[in-house]
């Protein structure tokens, strides 16, 4: 069979397989409206500074996009791209942009393809990561990573340690087994020593209030080097630190003489990394010199396609993905369905962002983990009421 006559069979039985699934969508399926808008959430709690930015606050953005179509189906989903390139898919169906053989979704949106994957998982009514293949866990591991520097916020300075108490507390209601908690008060806000005996102070305090159960990280937001990074494993021996993030700028090297330094001591501590890469290529020699254990690309920055394709790359190795995801209730449910989908996912990192106008049944986090609903696409649906009374609309593309 010549190269053109294959590559038309393979494409006629990919067409097939998705035909198949959709016998109740016309032949003349397409995108007539598209509608972009920010979808503000809040926080429980004001969250403070880490070791390189000031106080994050207590709210959140997501640039939203919302895919109407002519059969009635409606996508929604967490989109950046810009009214140029969601314009081109006027007119067009989404099965257009789907390559199901390659899992993937291709065309003008980037990294923004949540709504057409959205849309198709609706259009097939199949939940999305069964799109993904679906080899993941019923229930998929999170923790909570909002313990930033909450004894640094003005309410607090009088009763520092007493707040993560509180913040612990706050989580574990919700559900969580797991947190991550920020150091590094000495790169910026304090003198060095003094900041580093905070770290050691908080770090106590936590893991004393949690017990011995509770998976405990840390992430220094490069605030620390490697010698301090080894320096606070001594001076806390019998922590067991479920993972450290971003103790100090990505080296090759440098990971590999922590790893050594952790091994020697028996700690099984795993090394976490990755989430301000802007390529994907950057990752490549990590991954190939075994430096990172947990490799965290931006869950918005590189969508769908780029942290499978990371997480394909890191499974030859042995390694697991845990995509970085704050600032972003979206891309909550986005690494929900990641982690459904793939076997070497690690955790989800939970923003505990909320509104009322997404509405978001099925995701239920329970004794560290999170339920994923079976409903078709991601499952989030829009209130029509106060969608209209409460948010700005950026922009309404029709045919």
């Amino acid at each position: 069979m010549r190269r053109r006559e294959f590559l038309k069979a393979a494409a006629s039985t990919i067409l097939l397989s998705w035909r198949a699934w959709a016998k109740e969508i016309p032949d003349d399926f397409r995108i007539t409206r598209i509608v972009g808008f920010d979808l503000l959430s809040e926080r429980p709690k004001l969250v403070g500074k880490n070791s390189r930015r000031d106080v994050h606050g207590k709210r959140a953005v997501d640039r939203m996009v919302r895919l109407y179509t002519s059969a009635g189906i409606e996508g929604i989903g967490n989109c950046r791209a810009g009214q140029t390139a969601l314009a081109q898919l006027l007119g067009k169906s989404p099965f257009d942009f789907y390559e199901s053989a390659n899992r993937k979704v291709s065309g003008p949106l980037g990294a923004g393809t949540m709504p057409v994957w959205d849309l198709i998982g609706k259009a097939l009514n199949k939940p999305v990561y069964q799109l993904f293949g679906g080899a993941g866990p019923v229930r998929v591991p999170v923790y909570d990573g909002s313990i930033y520097f909450s004894d640094l916020l003005d309410e607090y300075r009088n009763k520092p340690l007493d707040r993560f108490k509180e913040e612990i507390d706050m989580g574990l209601a919700m559900g969580h087994r797991a947190f991550k908690v920020k150091i590094g008060r000495g790169a910026k806000w304090m003198p060095p020593e003094e900041g580093y005996a905070r770290d050691i102070e908080v770090l106590k305090t936590i893991r004393q209030h949690a017990g011995p159960k509770i998976l405990i990280a840390v992430d220094a937001n490069n605030g620390y080097d490697l010698a301090k990074t080894k320096r606070l494993l001594e001076e806390l021996p019998d922590y067991n630190f479920a993972f450290l993030e971003e103790m100090f700028p990505e080296d090759i090297e440098k990971c590999l003489e922590l790893k050594r330094f952790m091994s020697r001591h028996g700690w099984k501590t795993l090394l976490a990394d990755g989430e301000t890469q802007g390529s994907l290529d950057a990752y490549k020699p990590f991954i190939e010199a075994r430096a990172i254990d947990i490799f965290q690309g931006d869950m918005n920055r590189f969508g769908f396609e780029g942290i499978l394709t990371e997480a394909a790359w890191c499974e030859s190795q042995g390694l697991q993905i845990a995509p970085h995801n704050w600032g972003s209730l979206v891309g909550y449910y986005m690494q929900l369905h990641i982690g459904r989908a793939i076997t070497n996912f690690y955790r989800a990192e939970h923003d505990p962002l909320s509104n009322a106008i997404l509405i978001a049944e099925g995701y239920e986090i329970r004794d560290g983990c999170s339920t994923v609903p079976d409903a078709p696409g991601f499952g989030l649906r829009i209130d029509e009421e106060k969608f209209a009374g409460n948010v700005r609309v950026n922009f309404d593309l029709m045919l």
